[in-house]
């Protein structure tokens, strides 16, 4: 049997495969060898032709955006996709008066992976690196001259969407046009902004240093799409911490503040939701730090940083405070007027002392309630210098802390109920108390101890009531009604904060007559003038007069005095001279 025939092209000889895959990687080597070389010489055309290049970006986008362009460096690449790079970018807008670049770039560079991409619609670029931006723009009557952002040279609309934008150290300075108004400044550390497209809304996380109280900002959101012509209406969203806010850099206060919470609407009109913490809140003045935790919703006009508080709910230690009004800038004068209405219940008339007043101990404790107008204007002196209020208080269950003063107040009740004997007990076991703490015992290492100790369980509680005024580190008490079991005193003066001064007159009121106030054969010798104390329905009115300073204070009849009636004004003079009365 016959083999059937061969034919040579049936299968190739393993000598023309070898040929053939040799001839395939010389070809390929060949292309790859032409591919580098049109690279390399594209490189090398472009880097000659840097010039040209430069020359054509500064008229592409001096069409663009119908300015003066400045640009100092510029450079482009092929290899490992499309890159530029660029510094001294600045534009000029033709049709403003800017003696400032409108748009300033210290140094910039984008890469474009696939160079592909810039055939496609929209152009995509993966990322932008921006060092040094900065921002300036006009009044807003005369941001109808600002170039259009969205079109390019005969109005063609140009798409493109950059991914990432990484901005280090950025700024955006928006002028009001308003004589003595200040521009508004933003300085932000580093801005990331995602998926940049025309008319659209953008992703953007910024860090930044607030000046004042200089703290460090953390806030991510989205903003956009922006509107050049009316910025006030762009619409802002998004979240923001507020950490190491040192409020010692606002002089007057100190404390470390920190706040989280979120905001939303546009430029113009933001509503910011939050709350703040402040463990060791203080005044210069006592630099007695207390606890300071609010929650508050306010309304900020991003465009110019003025605020309105709708409200703040705060605690002060125990004391709940609640405050609403305005934040607005004065014209011709740096910083913010603070105009507020306060309503503080329920309050610790403690924790207000122990945060203005320096002595170690406030001078009394009891519950107060307060309302006032709250006015803190601008300037460069001390919160407490410039700080104005104008209101009234009401203080129950009040007691003293300092023994002294309150064993005072326990007698005047005492006599005023017509209870002598057990004020004259009082006041000797307050006698005893001071002679044993001079001589380093108890009271009740005295004969009377056993009495002693019964009787300082009288602790009388009194309530104080009364309008009020603050100004120049100053407390004006035009009407101060103090009551206490049998008596009431009303009076009129001013407490000065720096001194802890006081100068006060005015009259006490008491149920029982001069004669019931005191024992034995004073009693009998003060009948016959009971009636002459009597007056107006009280058993006894006299002129009384208030002096020294809150821990030793002077208290004495005021006969002398002329003129102690209800609409006399607190004089602003030294205290009254002291007169004691036994």
């Amino acid at each position: 049997m016959n083999a059937p025939p061969t034919h040579p092209t049936s299968a190739p000889s393993p000598r023309r495969h070898r040929r053939l895959v040799v001839a395939l990687l010389w070809l390929g080597s060949v292309f790859a060898i032409l591919l580098v070389a049109a690279l390399v010489a594209g490189n090398i055309f472009l880097h000659r032709a840097g010039p040209l290049l430069k020359a054509d970006v500064i008229e592409t986008l001096s069409n663009r955006f119908d300015s003066r362009v400045e640009l100092d460096r510029f450079h482009a690449s092929f290899i490992d996709g499309f890159q530029v790079s660029g510094s001294g970018l600045r534009l000029f807008p033709n049709h403003l008066a800017m003696n400032e670049p409108m748009i300033a770039v210290d140094r910039f560079s984008f890469r474009i992976f696939d160079w592909r991409q810039i055939l496609h619609i929209p152009i995509v670029v993966n990322h932008v690196q921006v060092s040094g931006l900065s921002i300036h723009l006009p009044p807003k009557g005369q941001r109808s001259n600002l170039p259009r952002l969205d079109t390019g040279p005969g109005g063609t609309k140009i798409d493109i969407l950059v991914r990432t934008i990484d901005v280090d150290h950025a700024g955006l300075v928006i002028e009001n046009g308003k004589p003595g108004k200040v521009p508004l400044d933003f300085v932000i550390d580093n801005l990331t902004l995602q998926s940049v497209t025309a008319g659209r809304p953008m992703r953007f996380h910024a860090t930044l240093v607030n000046p004042k109280p200089i703290g460090d900002i953390d806030t991510t959101g989205d903003f956009g799409p922006f509107d050049a012509h009316d910025p006030g209406s762009t619409p802002v969203d998004g979240n923001y911490s507020f950490r190491n806010a040192d409020l010692g850099t606002i002089k007057g206060i100190g404390g470390i503040l920190a706040s989280t919470g979120s905001y939303q609407g546009q430029l113009d009109r933001i509503v910011v939701d939050g709350k703040t913490t402040t463990p060791d809140f203080s005044l210069d003045i006592a630099h007695h730090p207390l606890p300071l935790n609010t929650t508050f919703h306010a309304i900020v006009d991003g465009t110019n940083g003025d605020t309105w508080l709708q409200p703040v709910d705060a605690w002060l230690a125990k004391t709940h405070i609640v405050a609403q009004g305005a934040i607005v800038h004065t014209a011709g004068i740096p910083g913010r007027d603070i105009r507020l209405n306060v309503a503080v219940d329920p309050g610790r008339i403690d924790d207000m002392l122990q945060l203005a007043v320096k002595s170690d101990q406030p001078m009394m404790t009891g519950a107060i309630q307060v309302h006032t107008n709250f006015d803190l204007p601008p300037g460069q002196g001390s919160v407490l210098d410039r700080l104005r209020l104008d209101g009234s208080f009401n203080l129950t269950d009040a007691h003293f802390t300092s023994d002294k003063i309150q064993s005072k107040i326990d007698a005047l009740s005492l006599r005023g109920q017509g209870k002598a004997k057990l004020a004259n007990k009082e006041g000797q076991a307050m006698k005893n108390k001071g002679e044993s703490a001079k001589n380093g015992g108890s009271p009740s290492d005295s004969a009377s101890g056993q009495n002693d100790i019964q009787i300082s369980t009288v602790d009388i509680a009194s309530r104080i009531r009364g309008n009020f005024t603050f100004a120049n580190a100053k407390v004006g008490l035009p009407t101060l009604n103090f009551l206490v079991p049998g008596a009431k005193i009303d009076l009129q003066g001013i407490y000065g904060i720096d001194g802890q001064t006081l100068a006060f007159t005015g009259q006490a009121r008491l149920d029982a007559h001069v004669s019931q106030m005191v024992t034995g054969w004073k009693s009998l010798l003060l009948k016959p003038v009971d009636p002459f104390f009597a007056k107006d329905g009280a058993g006894t009115l006299v002129p009384i007069k208030i002096g020294g300073t809150a821990a030793r204070p002077d208290i004495g009849l005021d006969f002398g005095h002329k003129g102690n009636d209800k609409n006399q004004k607190p004089n602003s003079g030294s205290p009254p001279r002291s007169v004691t009365g036994r």
